[in-house]
């Protein structure tokens, strides 16, 4: 394997994670950002009140985004495993 190719593996799968982690990081976010911006305007502080609403849109984009992933994966899975032979020499 040459370093060419091991730095251009590392890079596809950087990018892979990246794709994949950014639309639950995503909603995550937004969802905290807007649980923030409502405990300032009504001075609530309880920390359920941010735990539970992102879980929930978490999983809900979780189950959504599922068969995308999975797509998305089997994708990169089978091109990785079809670049073993160039990984030999």
């Amino acid at each position: 394997m040459t370093p060419e190719f091991a730095v251009e593996l590392l890079k596809n799968l950087m990018l892979q994670a990246v794709t994949l982690a950014s639309p639950v990081l995503v909603v995550g976010m937004i969802i905290g950002l807007a649980i923030s911006l409502f405990q300032s305007v009504t001075s609530i502080h309880e920390q359920t009140l941010a735990f539970v609403p992102k879980a929930l849109g978490v999983v809900a984009v979780l189950i959504i985004l599922l068969p995308w992933m999975l797509r998305t994966v089997t994708g990169f899975t089978i091109a990785i495993i079809e670049k073993i032979p160039q990984m030999v020499h």
